[in-house]
């Protein structure tokens, strides 16, 4: 008998493959992290990413570029999030991308508690230039948070017969690390995302003050994560270290740059290096375990 996939077999493997080409494509770094995990939930993550990778293209510039209008870039972005309602409820869609990561919502328990908030802030990039405290929270809820809390629905449900709902302290861990990553790029970014898309997600955080002020809630959420790292399945832990420990090492070095530095970067040797640390077995940085 033929172990050669056929019918909707081979087309949910090309769909996760697509959403791979996805990641390959736009972050190294992420990829690099991906390559950690266990064969249990690597290709759910990278579906999870093809997605948001997608999502976040509508509306930071490339739709723009093939002369978009906003209302155009809306219309696109509501058809994106109703086509992944409704592969989700029926099990397929014309579109790969969306496919993968129907399929894995469907397998891991990523509900509409989690996809609603991530297009409601993908629409903000549409219509809002600047961000207060109480409306950076709110994005970064819906575009960082809720995607740590859809990986983690994959760490924990991937392969399962039915999916579970995290404990409390992997939740909080999980948002506060989304929300770090998500504030770093911010300051990594500060000049293009005012220069190029005209935004300011970070309230004035050029002024010094400011700036560490975001350092410092950066770090706190690095420290919660990486408490509760080690208690996430064996086959995850590498993976999210060696993110989290990338992370780390970036503010890190933006805490040592000026404000209108170039845009920081961790050079690749340093990133294999702290890949090599996570693999084998070495807790987070700035993990008491």
């Amino acid at each position: 008998m033929s172990s050669v996939p056929t019918g909707l077999d081979l087309y949910s493997r090309t769909a996760d493959d697509a959403a791979a080409a996805v990641i390959a494509r736009y972050s190294t770094s992420f990829g690099i992290a991906t390559r950690l995990l266990g064969p249990r939930p690597r290709p759910h993550v990278r579906n999870v990413y093809a997605l948001v990778r997608v999502a976040d293209e509508i509306v930071d510039g490339p739709a723009h570029d093939a002369g978009l209008s906003p209302e155009r870039e809306r219309a696109v972005l509501d058809g994106l999030e109703a086509d992944v309602r409704e592969a989700i409820e029926t099990g397929f869609s014309a579109n790969l991308v969306v496919h993968a990561f129907a399929r894995t919502a469907r397998e891991c328990g990523i509900g509409d508690d989690l996809i609603a908030p991530f297009f409601s802030s993908m629409r903000t990039d549409i219509d809002t230039a600047a961000h207060d405290d109480i409306s950076h929270d709110a994005y970064v809820y819906g575009s960082a948070e809720v995607v740590g809390l859809m990986c983690l629905q994959v760490f924990l449900n991937a392969g399962m017969s039915a999916p579970a709902r995290p404990a409390a302290d992997l939740i909080d861990g999980a948002r506060r690390l989304g929300a770090a990553f998500q504030d770093v790029n911010f300051l990594r970014d500060l000049a293009d995302d005012a220069d190029r898309l005209g935004r300011d997600y970070l309230d004035g955080a050029a002024d010094d003050e400011r700036r560490t002020a975001v350092l410092d809630r950066i770090d706190a959420d690095l420290a919660a994560a990486a408490a509760v790292i080690p208690t996430l399945p064996p086959d995850c832990r590498a993976a999210v270290t060696a993110a989290h420990d990338l992370f780390a090492e970036l503010s890190r070095r933006l805490r040592a740059s000026p404000a209108d530095a170039p845009r920081v970067r961790v050079p690749d040797g340093v990133k294999a290096a702290l890949a090599a640390r996570a693999l084998i077995g070495r807790s987070p940085k700035g993990s008491r375990s």
